[in-house]
């Protein structure tokens, strides 16, 4: 039964507990009937410019366009891109390894995309500062080519602690992020739907049912994927939808491994209704405690997060050639944290579930053979 998924104002579906039915994902307010908003960066740009920046971030902006002046084009562009890779290196093992199978250029662009992608997510985690007005400043950074100095001042002072020789961090991923954005054509639409997903996080911390969270993910993991795919290069758009489930899926098993560390904070991703319905509350999450009714909800979670990865999987046909193994492992290397959570009996309050190293290189000559046209066998991965 082929994939079915929409990109229409219509809700969200999720399948019924106990059938193998694939996964349908129906992304509210995308496709055709999005918008673009090519035209409409330097209005908002010149909004931004009038909304009062302080002295302080007067001076940082000022800081900011020197240092980069001072350096050529070309020397601006490989201290961003080296940046970019130590920020991918330090904070994501998996990430910097698949992306280490692609060609250099390639490697780079989703290296920067990484680090954009840590960047909205270091704004919202840093509540000392007005994050919604820095997302909205970084969504029009984002969305434009040439660096508007002026909307970079309005990101987070601590985001310029960590500076480069003089060129702030912020900076930095902005220069690789706009080089990346312009070459490899991506649509602004998707970025601006990336930050505006990573925004939620300001405003939304439950979700009430598996569709909203598919709708949550689509917006901070999905956009990404939709983003690595222009990067990659793809021969067809019907590898849109695979690239959206990919993303959901990879998000969903996110939620699953950190859900002690997001109840700590404040935020409940997992759906309330599926919790109430293995007869589990918010409270259980805080307790940390497994029992009968969490492996059987975790049971069900790992069935149909395992279903998405199965389902995303014909997509990597459909990329460039160059690119389908970095992103089969990708998929690959995290859908084995699913693996580590059933190898702890499902205890993800007291363990947090990963590969280690040498548990990813022994994965890779499988995911590599699957990618030569021979049929993947998903328990194996």
């Amino acid at each position: 039964m082929p994939v079915s998924l929409h990109l229409a104002r219509m809700p969200l579906q999720a399948p019924v507990a106990g059938t193998s039915a694939p996964v349908a994902i129906v992304v509210a307010g995308r496709g055709a009937a999005a918008t673009e908003r090519i035209g409409a960066g330097g209005v908002e740009l010149q909004r931004l410019q009038c909304c009062g920046i302080g002295d302080e971030q007067a001076k940082r902006a000022a800081c900011a366009l020197v240092a980069a002046r001072q350096l050529s084009a070309s020397d601006l562009l490989d201290r961003a891109y080296a940046y970019c890779e130590t920020i991918t290196a330090r904070h994501s093992r998996s990430f910097d390894l698949a992306t280490a199978l692609l060609p250099r250029g390639k490697r780079r662009a989703m290296r920067a995309l990484y680090a954009f992608c840590r960047l909205c997510d270091d704004i919202v985690d840093r509540p000392c500062y007005n994050a919604a007005l820095a997302l909205a400043a970084l969504r029009v950074i984002a969305s434009n080519a040439q660096l508007p100095h002026a909307a970079i001042a309005l990101l987070p002072p601590a985001l310029f602690h960590d500076a480069v020789r003089s060129v702030p961090r912020a900076h930095l991923v902005v220069a690789a992020w706009a080089d990346v954005r312009t070459n490899f054509g991506i649509p602004p639409r998707y970025v601006e739907q990336l930050v505006d997903g990573v925004a939620r996080d300001l405003q939304q911390t439950r979700y009430a049912t598996f569709s909203d969270l598919t709708n949550y993910a689509y917006g901070v993991a999905s956009t990404v994927g939709l983003m690595a795919m222009h990067i990659i290069g793809f021969s067809n758009p019907q590898a849109i939808p695979y690239a959206i489930k990919l993303g959901i899926a990879l998000q969903l098993t996110n939620i699953l491994r950190d859900v002690a560390e997001d109840s700590r904070a404040g935020r409940v991703y997992l759906p309330s209704e599926e919790l109430a319905a293995f007869g589990l509350t918010e409270h259980d999450l805080a307790r940390g405690q497994v029992n009968y009714r969490w492996r059987a909800f975790m049971r069900f979670q790992i069935a149909r997060n395992r279903r998405l990865y199965a389902e995303a999987w014909p997509g990597i046909a459909l990329l460039n050639r160059d690119g389908r193994l970095a992103v089969a492992a990708a998929g690959g290397l995290y859908r084995a944290i699913l693996r580590d959570i059933e190898a702890h009996d499902h205890d993800v309050f007291h363990h947090r579930a990963h590969v280690s190293t040498w548990g990813k290189l022994r994965l890779l000559p499988g995911i590599w053979w699957h990618t030569q046209g021979h049929r993947a066998d998903h328990a194996a991965l």
